[in-house]
């Protein structure tokens, strides 16, 4: 199940290895997902537009402290 995370004004979503982005995620939300590279943080524009940063990150905790800064400077 997702867990959103709201910071700044801005949901942040955490996704379980199987959850798509598309049916959980929204425009200006912050995904992040994890795969067998690393966690990944996504980020949702309009029409469903998904950019992303070049590099996973090594722990959940790396993707969310990225993610939060993201909130900060709005997304």
């Amino acid at each position: 199940m997702a867990t959103i995370i709201k910071h700044r004004k801005v949901n942040i979503v955490v996704l379980e290895r199987e959850e798509q982005i598309a049916g959980n995620c929204r425009d200006g939300d912050i995904a992040i997902v994890t795969d067998n590279e690393g966690w990944w943080i996504k980020f949702i524009g309009a029409d469903g537009h998904i950019d992303c940063y070049g590099d996973p990150y090594p722990s959940y905790n790396e993707a969310l402290w990225s993610a939060k800064a993201a909130a900060e400077f709005g997304t």
